[in-house]
């Protein structure tokens, strides 16, 4: 078994190996929707490109709040690994799958009922309005296979085994790509097709990882009659996941309001800003990443009670996130236009590229700020501080949607830009204090 002890050996290793891993399976999740819409785009035309544009910031609502409630369990999880505790371990794996199946399952009929509605709420142009429903509709009822690759991923990750997740992402990445070109650019279906292979590859991930683990992770693998929910570990799933899911859902909840104001900018702004999000996603995941490696390091060192590794892990974590500042920045000034035309035929990037451009420029700087406040976020889930990550995301998000809706009208998609540096900024101004004094508490009440 793959199991990595973290409360041992070097950290800088232990955040690198972990980080690695996570980065590239979070980055072949964002494929999916990319090879959509890249395809979409192509094949079908910038209308299709806007519309999966529109329906997206809604489906990652769902999808960063089931990954929310998984991330929730996998704190727990790792404190039970770092404990030694490994029956606990188990009993919290059967109740987040149980709980969450009945849940997602929920969430795919109420989101396939009400897709039209929202999106009407969100101000989606009327020309657009049909591909997009259609296009959400069926993405939604993708939602239990969705929590269940994440629920399980979550499993392997509070061991310590970030590689697995990976190789199964990297296969349904590939086999989405692979029924895109297949249906869509060599047949010519439209935009239901584009829905139905995202939902196909998300089933085969949720497969293969149920198979890998029944084949070779005895510590995780339950028998039948553990097969049922621990109504004391699910209060406290709930208690952490809820919150974790709060949060999580936040930052989707912002985008969707943001969309709400680039939407009446126009099918040009609308396409650009869905272009321009899609570099955003995989310029922030791995800064994401690496706060996951910092939230299990730190998770599995509480429940050894390793204080002093703890600290050290965290400021370790936050170099490694200054240095991907720097390749990142670098990477998106000097390539902007190449990217920004992966998502646009020649003919539509003459509209397209000046607004695009204009807005990673901006953005390209920024993205340090994300950096350390998505290490610090790591930091806080890892000690099982939920609250704070909530309160935190919460004022960041609010910050962005009140700039954006001051700067767009006058400053267009690059005004969203802006409008993220205001709310990053406020949020490390709360998170930098209420740190060093949370240290102080932590220091005087161990976990153990």
């Amino acid at each position: 078994m793959s199991a990595v002890n973290m409360t041992e050996g070097g950290i800088f290793r232990h955040l690198i190996r972990y980080s690695v891993p996570l980065i590239l399976g979070n980055l072949f999740q964002l494929t999916y929707n990319v090879v959509d819409s890249v395809i979409a785009g192509r094949f079908i035309g910038k209308e299709a490109l806007a519309a999966e544009g529109t329906a997206n910031p809604v489906m990652t609502i769902v999808i960063l709040g089931i990954s929310g409630i998984c991330m929730g369990s996998g704190v727990l999880m790792s404190e039970f690994f770092g404990a030694k505790a490994y029956e606990k371990l188990k009993h919290e794996m059967a109740t987040s799958v149980l709980f969450g199946l009945f849940f997602s399952l929920a969430v795919a009929l109420l989101g396939a009922l009400l897709s039209e509605p929202v999106l009407r709420l969100i101000r989606v142009p009327e020309d657009l309005m049909a591909m997009a429903s259609i296009y959400l509709r069926i993405t939604f009822l993708g939602a239990p296979f969705t929590y269940f690759y994440n629920a399980l991923a979550a499993a392997l990750k509070s061991v310590g085994d970030s590689k697995t997740p990976l190789k199964f992402l990297m296969f349904s990445s590939i086999l989405n790509a692979a029924l895109d070109l297949l249906f869509i650019g060599g047949l010519g279906f439209g935009i239901v097709c584009s829905a139905v292979t995202t939902v196909a590859a998300e089933a085969a991930s949720a497969a293969l990882s149920f198979w890998h683990i029944y084949r070779h992770v005895p510590l995780l693998r339950l028998r039948r009659n553990e097969w049922r929910i621990n109504r004391s570990l699910l209060k406290q799933t709930l208690r952490y996941g809820s919150i974790t899911a709060l949060q999580q859902a936040c930052q989707p909840v912002g985008k969707l309001l943001i969309q709400g104001a680039v939407n009446p900018l126009g099918i040009d702004a609308i396409a650009a800003f869905n272009a321009v999000g899609r570099i955003d996603d995989y310029s922030f995941t791995p800064e994401q990443s690496i706060a996951h490696g910092i939230t299990t390091f730190v998770a599995q060192n509480r429940g050894a009670g390793k204080q002093e590794r703890i600290v050290r892990g965290f400021r370790k974590g936050l170099v490694l996130e200054a240095i991907y500042w720097g390749f990142i920045c670098l990477t998106v000034l000097l390539f902007k236009e190449p990217l920004i035309r992966l998502f646009v035929t020649n003919t539509e990037a003459e509209a397209l590229l000046p607004l695009a451009s204009r807005y990673l420029g901006y953005m390209a700087w920024f993205y340090l700020l994300p950096g350390f406040t998505n290490g610090i976020q790591g930091y806080f889930r890892g000690m099982g501080n939920m609250r704070v990550t909530l309160l935190c995301t919460f004022i960041q998000t609010s910050l962005r949607v009140v700039f954006t809706y001051l700067l767009t009208p006058s400053m267009g998609i690059a005004g969203v830009a802006f409008a993220c540096a205001a709310g990053w900024s406020a949020m490390l101004l709360f998170e930098v204090p209420y740190y060093f004094r949370s240290r102080c508490t932590d220091a005087q009440h161990p976990a153990h």
